[in-house]
């Protein structure tokens, strides 16, 4: 039986309203991921290996948008990814990394390089500070034996803040002083925090950002359904994580579910929890009933998705966002469109037709940012992008996880059989910073010729106009040759 038809982002056109909007300016993006997260931009990077990692997630953050970091490395390491991106930019780092005054220059330097940070505070056994080892202690030092309490600036000849210091007080002592990092110490000269300065000046170079309660960037990180996940959710919220992303390629599940309601029972309120994917209110029906605080809408439409191919299975994308955002709504929980998106003129589609963001693969797979090296083929610059459920995404699960997380999937020897994606060069595009900055004023663009200064106003003033293959052909452009 024919149910419906089917709409993508090509099939339709948003007909124009009257505007009152003087500038693009006007327009406030601002929207939510969860039910509890507000984004400045509503923009995130995909969950992929060829997408996000600390770097990605850590300019999305600052562009107002988040990143989720994909979930295809070991736990610890993925923990660590989290850690860098919420260490990135911190008012107040409440635990910053230590050293005893008995380690060695070498460990000094082992540990700054890790952490690619410039100084460690040295602590005695009961974190009473001693004094501070800087690069520029070490930089010279001939004898890595040597000890850290021989090279350290003692305690006597630093500059330190009580507890409960404002940033205006922080951002004065460290002009009259002319330090760049600032100890917070109690009565009793226990370490209790540390200022820097260069996170007050990227407070007020990322005004946009989007940032926790203490200031640190907003970080989001994906799991999948298998029990020994649990183990990776804890160490990913022990390291600061905001969001759990349950990310499977089939979210309406029983393993999808199940996996929501243990990670709801096991932490509660502590984290958001995303899930997905689905593609009809059913599916975002079920995943909030198990507790989910956003769900993710989206079977089949990325670039290097062959799932409507392999399995004959999706709801295209613009329709599966309607049907799904008619129930999101009347339940009270957001959704995001992941996939499919091409150009800015998508995301003012996909969010018009209900979704509160969007996420993102393609667009951001051939920056700087994303993970991997750029490739040149015919002179050309290009970067790889590959489907998580590709031959080759398979493989490299299997590769740095281990036989058995491989083994929780498939055989190694069926993964050309079953795969639902493939592989791809995409060209490199430079800074994601850029892109970003790109769909945001398209964007800000769509919400001005609808008289929309807010999400909420783009989808209220939304109409649709279907539109035919010539229709489309009119749209883009034609009977010139491009320069």
């Amino acid at each position: 039986m024919l149910d419906y038809v089917g709409l993508s982002f090509d099939d339709v056109l948003l007909v124009p309203k009257r505007s009152s909007i003087r500038s693009r300016k006007e327009v406030i993006t601002r929207s939510r991921f969860t039910k509890r997260i507000w984004l400045n931009i509503p923009i995130v990077s995909a969950a992929m290996d060829t997408v996000t990692e600390s770097k990605m997630a850590i300019t999305m953050a600052r562009e107002g948008g988040i990143g989720v970091i994909h979930r295809f490395m070991s736990p610890l390491r993925q923990a660590e990814e989290v850690s860098k991106v919420k260490r990135a930019e911190n008012i107040v780092i409440e635990k910053p990394l230590t050293i005893s005054p008995e380690a060695t220059i070498a460990e000094a330097k082992k540990l700054m390089s890790q952490h690619g940070i410039s100084g460690l505070l040295v602590v005695d056994s009961g974190n009473r500070l001693l004094g501070i080892l800087t690069r520029r202690d070490v930089i010279f030092e001939d004898n890595d034996g040597k000890l850290v309490k021989d090279c350290m600036t003692p305690r006597n000849r630093m500059i330190v803040a009580s507890p409960g210091i404002t940033i205006e007080e922080a951002r004065e002592i460290f002009r009259e002083n002319k330090i760049e990092k600032l100890p917070i110490v109690d009565d009793e000269g226990r370490l209790k925090g540390l200022i820097t300065s260069i996170d007050l000046i990227k407070r007020g170079t990322y005004p946009n950002a989007s940032r926790d309660e203490k200031g640190r960037l907003l970080v989001a990180a994906a799991i999948g359904v298998k029990e020994q996940e649990l183990e990776r959710a804890k160490l990913l919220i022990d390291a600061g994580a905001d969001v759990l992303v349950i990310d499977v390629a089939h979210g309406h599940s029983e393993m999808c579910i199940n996996m929501i309601r243990k990670v709801r029972t096991l932490y509660g309120d502590q984290v958001d929890v995303v899930a997905g994917n689905v593609a009809t209110p059913e599916g975002v029906e079920d995943l909030a009933a198990a507790g989910a605080d956003a769900v993710k809408v989206g079977i089949g439409p990325g670039s290097v998705c062959t799932t409507r191919v392999v399995a004959g299975v999706g709801v295209p994308q613009l329709t599966a966002i309607m049907k799904c955002a008619e129930a999101a709504e009347r339940i009270g929980v957001p959704i995001i469109a992941d996939g499919g998106i091409k150009e800015s003129g998508d995301v003012v589609k996909a969010l018009a037709a209900g979704a509160s963001t969007v996420m993102i693969g393609r667009l951001l797979a051939g920056t700087d940012e994303s993970p991997g090296t750029i490739v040149v083929r015919n002179g050309r610059r290009y970067k790889i992008y590959r489907g998580m459920a590709s031959m080759y995404a398979m493989l490299g699960r299997e590769f740095r996880l281990g036989e058995n997380e491989a083994e929780a999937f498939l055989d190694a020897s069926e993964y050309s059989y079953y795969a639902e994606g493939i592989e791809a060069y995409v060209p490199y595009t430079g800074s994601a910073s850029d892109v970003v900055k790109r769909l945001v004023a398209g964007l800000r663009s769509g919400m001005s010729y609808l008289g929309a200064r807010t999400i909420d106003e783009l989808k209220r003033n939304a109409a649709f106009i279907r539109i035919t293959s010539f229709g489309y052909r009119e749209s883009i452009p034609h009977d010139v040759e491009m320069m």
